[in-house]
């Protein structure tokens, strides 16, 4: 099983869209598990799961209940949601009371392993347990990037935090967001992935197709194929699995 945690120290950057977009495409070959860490539970809602964790965060993570029992089917095949609900704003605490508290959601999925061949983690903003937690379970972080001077910020900040783990995860980032009739954003288009090397010559639009995910409540390729941002998520996705092809992942 390998992990993905979909994450920035900034908030409003599309990670929650990449989240559910990149995990819709992997469903498509593997076993997925989206489990949303966001309190906002915007993974959830997208996916049209019932906000409810039977006993709470609390419950789950001190390992009261089973991990299973708290994972839900989508409409999609092979695509599952651990859904976020309002405990989820007690996270942190619950993390900080544990034994080895930065271990300890990937000693949680550890019950799922041989369920799934990939957990996407999105993750909520900002530098925190939750996120050093995240981080320390993946494989691969993947971060969207808004062309502005505070994403480059949060790329040297998830650096920072990745370069702590005694496993650091591979940190991928891609520019999301982007409007190209703005001068800055097709400057940065260019230059970013020249400049630092975490930066994929990669870019998702923005556009309506993607706003109308809140009304549509499902991924983007599956009301707009073939428009720009669903091809974007497939050629993401790709690079993504290219990424973690290090490890065997069983198809099915």
């Amino acid at each position: 099983m390998r992990i993905v945690a979909v994450y920035s120290t900034k908030g409003g950057v599309g990670k929650t869209t990449t989240a559910v977009n990149i995990a819709w495409e992997a469903s498509r070959n593997f076993r997925v598990l989206l489990w949303d860490l966001d309190p906002q539970g915007a993974s959830t809602y997208l996916l049209e799961v019932k906000a409810k964790v039977r006993g709470g965060v609390d419950a789950l993570i001190q390992g009261r209940s089973e991990m299973s029992s708290a994972i839900r089917s989508t409409a999609y095949r092979n695509l599952d949601v651990l859904p976020a609900d309002d405990t989820y704003r007690d996270l942190e605490l619950v993390l900080d009371s544990t034994k080895k508290p930065i271990s300890r959601i990937a000693k949680v999925l550890e019950s799922v392993s041989h369920s799934y061949d990939l957990v996407i983690l999105d993750c909520p903003p900002g530098a925190s347990l939750v996120a050093e937690n995240a981080l320390h379970a993946a494989d691969l972080a993947l971060l969207p990037l808004v062309p502005s001077p505070l994403s480059l910020r949060s790329l040297e900040q998830v650096n920072g935090i990745v370069a702590t783990s005694a496993r650091p995860a591979k940190v991928i980032a891609f520019l999301s967001m982007v409007d190209r009739r703005k001068l800055v954003h097709r400057a940065a288009v260019e230059a970013l992935p020249r400049e630092h090397r975490e930066v994929i010559d990669l870019v998702v639009p923005s556009t309506v197709v993607i706003e109308r995910m809140g009304t549509e409540r499902a991924p983007v390729g599956v009301y707009a194929p073939g428009t720009e941002a669903a091809l974007a998520f497939t050629r993401l996705w790709v690079q993504v699995r290219t990424a973690l092809g290090g490890r065997r992942t069983a198809q099915r």
